[in-house]
């Protein structure tokens, strides 16, 4: 599918990183409406290519076999022609995915506060790195181990609680900023921020 963004050609993939709760779901569902994409949601692929659940998978399996299958899942949607792809929120931290992502795709990171991911994580029961007892104190250790690593996204959007619409606004504005940017100087861009 031939999008772009103003008369910027997109002809890779954008992939939205970042943890539970930060809208990569809800904002590449509509990102992909505006601008005229296939969405993709990465964990969807995952369980269906597994026949189970998530949790099912982390329960019957392990972690490290789904972060296994995550990776090969991944690798392969993103050779095929560029779409929206929301990604689990631990698949950038895996380095081959990363280079991947890199080397195929835009990455986003779509940045939340802790209030806001722990509003939104505590409305469903269906996140396997959330059982047990403490969710603040997990999800405290996990923006502490991977808002680093997520920094290293090539553009960063602040998830805020308000209209979607305007959120997808600030990703396509970022995206148009990258591209331009990219084009001007003739190879992948430093990384613009849009974290407002």
């Amino acid at each position: 599918m031939n999008a772009a963004i103003g008369d910027l050609p997109l002809e890779r993939s954008i992939v939205l990183v970042g943890l539970m709760g930060s809208g990569k779901s809800a904002i590449g569902r509509r990102l992909a409406a505006r601008i005229g994409m296939d969405f993709v949601d990465a964990d969807s692929e995952i369980e269906e290519a597994a026949g189970l659940s998530i949790n099912d998978i982390f329960e019957v399996h392990g972690e490290a076999a789904f972060r296994d299958g995550e990776r090969r899942v991944i690798a392969r949607l993103l050779s095929k022609p560029a779409h929206i792809l929301a990604t689990g929120g631990g698949a950038f931290m895996d380095p081959e995915t990363r280079k991947t992502v890199k080397q195929r795709g835009i990455s986003i990171w779509m940045r939340a506060e802790f209030d806001v991911l722990l509003r939104r994580v505590s409305r469903r029961d269906n996140r396997p790195l959330l059982k047990g007892d403490n969710k603040e104190e997990i999800l405290r250790r996990l923006i502490e181990e991977r808002y680093p690593v997520y920094g290293e996204a090539d553009i960063t959007v602040q998830s805020q609680d308000g209209p979607h619409e305007e959120t997808v606004s600030e990703v396509i504005a970022a995206i148009k900023q990258f591209l331009e940017n990219e084009s001007r100087d003739g190879n992948r861009a430093a990384s613009p921020n849009a974290a407002n």
